[in-house]
């Protein structure tokens, strides 16, 4: 009996240091981690990297599109013709790798790790097809961190971090960038297809979340690309981030001034996040006004996004929105032209629902509501001051 006690009494100092080893383990592998700048968090990749994957996308595709429109001014065959339209296509051609980098970036990849992901964001974004944005997201995010990972620890770092950078996100991009492709082109045609059948309806739901993922700090521009939100899709999703756009720079007027008006309507509503998170029905007016400029876009004017799908989630962001819509009119992207999309010779009603749509009735309708919540004391005075410093 003496001897069993004792039995159990000696194992308790090595199951103590069994404990501590274990606990010094998973400290400093977390000090690994923390050494090598890998931060797994929400804010990390739901936030900033996809942020940045937006404007990779914009740097590239969109400037692209927008220099090809360009093109149309002058004569066919001309040299500024010719010449933009090869710029336009270079900057297009150019949309994965710079989608990647700008992942990349997000992240603080050291240099080898973000000069790799070039031809990782190439390879997933076409193998992703129409679906390359997501692709590149969910492959360039693991690339750049698992390149981070080995980045700096060996002496053949110059070979070793490109070479795991490229081949886990080469790897992956064979794998499951047609699988990621397919499925956020299923999700896009399903949204465009019902929006078809239902104009009114879903009008009224792609305006209103496409208006919300502006302003909460998750990148309506990176979903309307992912999904290729074009049509009268893309068109509501226009609506709606124009909504909170203009509306916030016009109900905080009175708060803000001209600075304030330019700041979010050009600029982004995002900045009034920290008055949401005090006061969340500030977000009222916006959001009543995208409730309705979006069955306007889709049933009265018929309003379809033939641009590029990034511009669908743009809103009035220098104006990307609006400019994508006549890019689609002239030169359709290649989503656009898989659904259906066909060069338009746009009349007065083009141009009125457009300036009515994306300028003239989120205004009114978000101060008109504004004036309401104010009288009832749903929002009061300095709940819309923003911090333009």
């Amino acid at each position: 009996m003496q001897e069993k006690k004792n039995k159990k009494t000696s194992q308790k100092p090595y199951l103590q240091d069994n404990l501590v080893h274990q606990a010094d383990q998973k400290t400093g592998f977390k000090a690994f981690l923390a050494k090598q700048n890998i931060i797994i968090s929400f804010k990390r990749y739901m936030i900033d990297a996809l942020g940045a994957m937006a404007l990779g996308l914009f740097a590239s595709l969109l400037i692209g599109t927008i220099i090809n429109t360009l093109a149309m001014i002058f004569p066919d065959g001309s040299a500024w013709h010719d010449g933009l339209q090869k710029i336009g296509s270079f900057g297009s051609q150019a949309a994965g790798a710079a989608m990647a980098i700008a992942i990349g970036y997000a992240l603080e990849a050291p240099p080898l790790v973000l000069f790799s992901l070039a031809g990782v964001g190439m390879a997933a974004n076409t193998l992703g097809g129409a679906g390359g944005p997501m692709a590149v997201f969910f492959i360039a995010v693991p690339a750049c961190e698992l390149g981070k990972l080995v980045s700096k620890t060996t002496a053949v770092d110059i070979i070793l971090t490109p070479f795991v950078t490229l081949m886990s996100g080469g790897g992956l991009a064979l794998a499951i960038a047609p699988w990621l492709g397919n499925f956020a082109n299923l999700i896009g045609s399903f949204v465009m297809s019902l929006t078809d059948q239902q104009p009114l309806l879903m009008g009224i739901l792609v305006s209103v979340i496409m208006g919300l993922l502006l302003t909460l700090p998750i990148s309506s521009a990176a979903i309307a690309a992912s999904f290729g939100l074009v049509g009268l899709a893309g068109g509501a999703g226009l609506a709606g981030c124009c909504a909170q756009m203009v509306g916030f720079a016009v109900i905080s007027y009175k708060e803000n001034g001209l600075g304030g008006l330019l700041a979010q309507g050009l600029g982004t509503s995002m900045l009034q996040l920290p008055n949401i998170m005090r006061n969340p029905r500030i977000l009222i007016p916006p959001t009543l006004a995208a409730a309705i400029t979006g069955p306007i876009a889709t049933v009265v004017f018929k309003l379809q996004m033939n641009g590029p799908a990034i511009a669908s989630g743009m809103g009035t962001s220098g104006l990307v929105g609006p400019i994508g819509q006549v890019t689609g009119w002239f030169v359709p992207s290649e989503k656009a032209l898989e659904y259906g999309a066909t060069l338009l010779a746009p009349g007065p009603k083009e141009w009125l629902g457009l300036i009515l749509v994306c300028i003239v009735l989120p205004a009114i309708l978000s101060y008109l509501f504004s004036v309401i919540l104010r009288k009832i004391g749903w929002i009061k005075e300095n709940d819309l001051k923003i911090k333009l410093n």
